[in-house]
């Protein structure tokens, strides 16, 4: 039994669990006993008092098999007829799965939207903790059938990512089809070691990591690490690991060596912080100064329009907006009290001047620092 392992799985309640395509298809579409096998762990999970939540690939895979088509899709709609085909026959499996212990499922299908609205974010929280009051195991997928670039995720790895904050999660688990994060790519290279333990974001770790994908997946192993970074700065431990190995969870709670485990951040963002730095996306830049760098990095400071010297982009009053140094290099998001033509007036200016210019002054800071995250 691995010390690290069991100090951080001890605690552990609240679990979400992360399945990719990779691990729940195979030759005839979705491979029905690696889904037995992963809800047979996770009843296992649930009669020792844990909470689960799981976040589920599969349904255009699904849908391919089930009119025979075999390659990859070329067209959005295509994509979009496919899921709409499998995520029922989706569903379905894993209502019967679960259905042999007693279990019931509830399906939940997000796009980015629903989470960038702070009241249907809240309003999602309350339905997943209500369905976990219940006992009822929340299957979660992008809803492709409707998503355009806009309102995607990308893929299930930032999905998971964005309902760990959500829930609350005291752990997050990516089962995926490697046994982990390698030093190198284990498929191009046989000296590839596998790294059991990540305690913080190196250089090394960042280009360990490729883009590579099969052709029913889509984020490969750098999105997985994109997305544990997103996962460990609000304080979950995140860890990768091989979904098709029987009894995996099981493994994993009883403290061995399973995969590869992220730390999380000793000093981690809170709820509305983490929503803001990795749910929105930006809507415009502003470049700061160095003394405003200095005051939101090393003194939690809120941003004022004297540190403000260009803004990019059209905004409104409220919109998440970057702030950038003076080489581009992002510092923080936050969502700002101005829209872009009223900072254009101000930037530079000390606050006693912006009412003089804009004829009203609703607030002394450009963003406040209760909704800033600093860039971590």
């Amino acid at each position: 039994m691995n010390p690290i392992r069991q100090t951080v799985l001890a605690p552990v309640r609240k679990v979400l669990i992360k399945v990719g395509s990779a691990v729940l298809t195979g030759a005839d579409g979705l491979d029905l006993t690696i889904v037995q096998q992963l809800v047979d762990d996770i009843a296992l999970l649930t009669q020792s008092g844990h909470q689960v939540v799981l976040v589920t690939s599969g349904a255009i895979a699904s849908g391919k098999h089930r009119m025979g088509i075999t390659g990859e899709l070329k067209s959005m709609p295509q994509k979009q007829a496919a899921a709409a085909i499998g995520q029922g026959r989706l569903m379905r499996v894993y209502s019967n799965a679960f259905g042999r212990h007693g279990l019931y499922v509830a399906q939940l299908l997000l796009t980015l939207s629903d989470l960038t609205d702070r009241k249907r974010f809240l309003n999602i929280r309350n339905t997943l903790s209500t369905l976990m009051e219940w006992g009822v195991i929340a299957v979660i997928n992008e809803n492709d059938s409707v998503a355009v670039d806009e309102i995607k995720f990308g893929d299930n790895d930032h999905l998971a990512a964005m309902i760990a904050n959500i829930v609350e999660a005291h752990l997050l688990v990516n089962l995926t089809s490697t046994e982990g994060l390698y030093d190198c790519n284990p498929g191009a290279s046989r000296e590839a070691r596998l790294i059991p333990l990540v305690r913080e974001f190196t250089e090394d770790i960042l280009e360990a990591a490729t883009a590579e994908t099969s052709d029913i997946g889509t984020g490969g192993m750098r999105s997985k690490i994109l997305a544990a970074q997103k996962v460990t700065a609000f304080g979950i431990p995140y860890i990768i690991a091989p979904g098709k190995r029987p009894g995996v969870l099981g493994a994993l709670f009883a403290g061995e060596a399973v995969g590869t485990l992220f730390l999380p951040m000793q000093k981690h963002l809170t709820s509305r912080k983490h929503w803001i730095a990795f749910t929105l996306r930006g809507k415009g830049k502003l470049v700061i100064d160095d003394g405003a760098k200095r005051a939101l990095l090393e003194q939690g400071k809120s941003l004022l329009p004297s540190g403000v010297v260009d803004v990019e982009g059209d905004f409104g009053i409220g919109d998440p907006v970057v702030c950038v140094d003076a080489c581009g290099a992002p510092v923080a998001k936050g969502l700002v009290n101005y829209a872009a033509d009223e900072i254009r007036k101000i930037m530079g200016l000390k606050t006693a001047r912006i009412a003089q210019v804009l004829g009203h002054k609703d607030y002394d800071e450009i963003i406040h620092r209760d909704n800033l995250a600093i860039r971590k």
